[in-house]
């Protein structure tokens, strides 16, 4: 597995992925409706954000997106038949390091708040903690460089 940094022309690749998962799926039309489109992740990429491309004998296996002006992991989706490697954790831990390397001293993420749902629990285990609960219901989850170097 190899994980490398997307490129503007991988943009329907992240799509594909993030319209693949089971637990919290949106599709395109609803990704729209929030004014995620190709165009508007070709600018992100283009500016302030970086996403990473996890391959699996040159497939693509899941992506993670950061944003280093809101210092916040903006997305990361794992496709199912790659989901329980590990190929998630190191995505976050990528997106961490540079959010880091562009001088976060905290970030941030939103997720479900259901703590039926994977990703409440995946957070936790990787150091995240529940900060708030959102009016949309959506809880936001914080991690602070010096908690990230006590783990390690």
């Amino acid at each position: 597995m190899t994980i490398r940094e997307a490129r503007p022309e991988d943009v329907e690749t992240l799509f594909m992925i993030r319209t693949s998962v089971a637990e919290n799926y949106q599709s395109r039309e609803d990704l729209a409706d929030l004014g995620v489109t190709p165009a508007t992740v070709i600018e992100m990429l283009q500016t302030d954000c970086r996403a990473w491309i996890a391959e699996s004998n040159g497939e693509p296996a899941g992506f993670s997106m950061a944003n280093a002006t809101k210092k916040t992991i903006f997305a990361m989706f794992v496709l199912p038949a790659f989901e329980c490697r590990g190929i998630g954790r190191q995505l976050m831990q990528r997106s961490e390091r540079w959010l880091w390397s562009q001088g976060a001293e905290q970030i941030w993420l939103l997720t479900s708040n259901d703590s039926e749902i994977r990703a409440y629990g995946f957070y936790r285990h990787l150091g995240w903690i529940p900060t708030s609960v959102l009016s949309d219901g959506q809880v936001k989850f914080v991690k602070e460089q010096a908690w990230n170097q006590l783990q390690h």
